[in-house]
């Protein structure tokens, strides 16, 4: 039977497409198209599809389909989005593609892709924006935001170039089996993932490659403070199995049981912890066990909570159309979609559980009891205390330098650590140099913690672990003043010459670390 089964597999990879095709969903013949660029997965798509569709035709008596273009992360898609409004205004031609609307991701993507981009031409300068403006009343916007505000960050773009339509946190899926099997109790916090008994167990996200987990990871080091931040940061990247490219891979491995826990965005971790929960009640479970295989988590305090937005982009084939996609998913109807159950009538999804936060105000007045999740995140949300707006982009660089450039030399240092003789194994997951006595340990400890230091012009030198340095590194480094010599190497990317800089600093302490205990074990002088 055993060597059928690939022959199967493939058989179920290829029918994928068509299971999950809603019934009679092709578009009836010169029906008007809409096309969406959208991170978003395939049960969001499936049901936004089907209900507009139905509104369409029931409110403006006309068939239309969605085309979805999905070509990666919200990363990714600004990226590309950049390059092709760049090249248009480069090339003389009017800015604008095949999509009509952007949907999906953190407003820091949406945020970027509302600024400026500037060519000079034949001497002349040129200039678009990728996110057009979409004049909307203010009484609309105020029945829909109430005061456009949570936790004191806004719902809505003040420039009217994005709109919020649903809310997002970021939190901890985890496998209960085998978080048991680690000898564990269920993480809470993100420090708990520190613990070195994850060794190999964790699935991390490259934030370069996600804006979602970049989020995230500015999450924690905004709450937990710059220094402590990157301690777990660390820590977790020791821990990791493997750095996916997709903030939908960490769940999907944890459900999967090669991973015992993930950061992943909520409704990612609501959605499989309901997934399992369903198949244990199915099975006749009882008590603990109709939990299911797998939990999600919110780390109380220690997330943010960031709208997921929607933008009519700047040269859209058809403009009506996508403002009418975007009325919709406002609406009640629209929102609806995220927190209700599903039924074969009336509003709410039809086939999946969305598991997503509503972001109009009226759906928790009136209809909260209908919600799957009973979470309100007014009430919830905590703004945070003097947030560094530096931060952010450091993430990918630091990230990419002390972790994705040398995963095994990173584990092998943190493996030496936590083998160490001295190392406090009751201390709690988050061991650092101010916890231990011993001057080998506190001095490997200090060598995995540190953070670069990097050079500036005039032979001034920059510490990352100091965070009021970071906007004057970020405004030299990270947009174009200096390299290592005073002067860029062009065309330098500065993120990947800050990157490598890191990296060749997080090498050389990993290496003393392990020739350290390399040293100690022969009965040298690890100090």
């Amino acid at each position: 039977m055993l060597r059928y089964l690939p022959i199967v597999m493939l058989v179920i990879l290829l029918a994928a497409p068509f299971l999950l095709e809603r019934p009679g969903e092709a578009p009836e013949p010169g029906a008007r198209r809409l096309v969406i660029t959208t991170p978003h997965n395939e049960q969001i798509r499936d049901e936004f599809s089907r209900a507009f569709e139905e509104w369409h035709l029931a409110n403006f008596d006309e068939a239309v389909s969605i085309d979805w273009s999905t070509p990666g992360g919200t990363s990714e898609i600004r990226k590309l989005l950049k390059s092709e409004y760049t090249a248009a205004l480069k090339d003389g031609i009017s800015p604008g593609g095949n999509s009509d609307l952007l949907w999906g991701g953190g407003t820091y993507e949406f945020t970027q892709l509302s600024r400026p981009i500037t060519v000079t031409r034949d001497g002349e300068e040129r200039s678009t924006r990728v996110l057009e403006v979409m004049d909307l009343d203010d009484s609309y916007l105020k029945g829909i935001y109430g005061d456009g505000l949570i936790a004191g960050d806004r719902l809505f773009d003040t420039d009217l170039r994005w709109f919020g339509t649903a809310l997002s946190s970021f939190g901890i899926v985890y496998n209960r089996d085998l978080v048991s099997q680690l000898g564990m109790n269920e993480p809470g916090t993100w420090q708990d993932l520190a613990d070195p008994r994850y060794l190999t167990w964790l699935t991390m996200v490259d934030p370069g490659m996600s804006g979602s987990v970049t989020t995230a990871f500015e999450a924690i080091l905004q709450r937990r403070g710059w220094i402590e931040g990157w301690q777990i940061l660390r820590r977790l990247a020791a821990n990791a199995r493997s750095f996916a490219g997709s903030s939908t891979k960490g769940p999907l491995d944890v459900a999967a049981g090669e991973a015992a826990a993930a950061i992943c965005i909520d409704f990612y971790g609501r959605y499989e912890a309901q997934r399992t929960r369903d198949a244990a009640i199915r099975a006749g479970l009882q008590g603990a066990d109709a939990r299911g295989r797998i939990g999600y988590v919110s780390p109380p305090g220690e997330t943010v909570i960031d709208p997921d937005p929607i933008a009519l982009l700047t040269g859209a084939p058809d403009p009506e159309l996508a403002r009418r996609f975007i009325e919709f998913v406002l609406s009640e109807d629209g929102q609806s979609l995220w927190q209700f159950k599903v039924a074969e009538s009336g509003p709410g999804p039809r086939r999946f559980e969305l598991r997503r936060l509503p972001i109009r105000r009226s759906l928790y007045r009136d209809h909260f009891e209908e919600f799957v999740d009973k979470v309100d995140p007014w009430t919830i949300a905590t703004p945070v205390a003097s947030p560094n707006r530096a931060m952010r982009s450091f993430i990918t660089p630091m990230f990419r330098g002390i972790a994705l450039d040398q995963p095994e030399l990173l584990r092998e240092a943190w493996r030496a650590i936590f083998e160490h003789p001295a190392y406090p194994k009751d201390q709690g997951p988050l061991v650092t140099a101010d916890d231990v006595t011993d001057p080998g340990l506190r001095a490997m400890l200090v060598a995995f913690d540190r953070l670069p230091v990097v050079p500036g012009p005039k032979d001034a030198t920059y510490d990352l672990g100091d965070p009021s340095q970071l906007a004057t590194v970020k405004a030299g480094w990270l947009r174009g003043g200096y390299d290592e010599d005073g002067l860029w190497p062009e065309p330098a990317d500065p993120a990947e010459i800050l990157r490598r800089i890191i990296r060749r600093q997080a090498a050389a302490d990993y290496e003393s670390i392990i020739d350290g205990s390399a040293a100690a074990a022969a009965g040298g002088d690890a100090s």
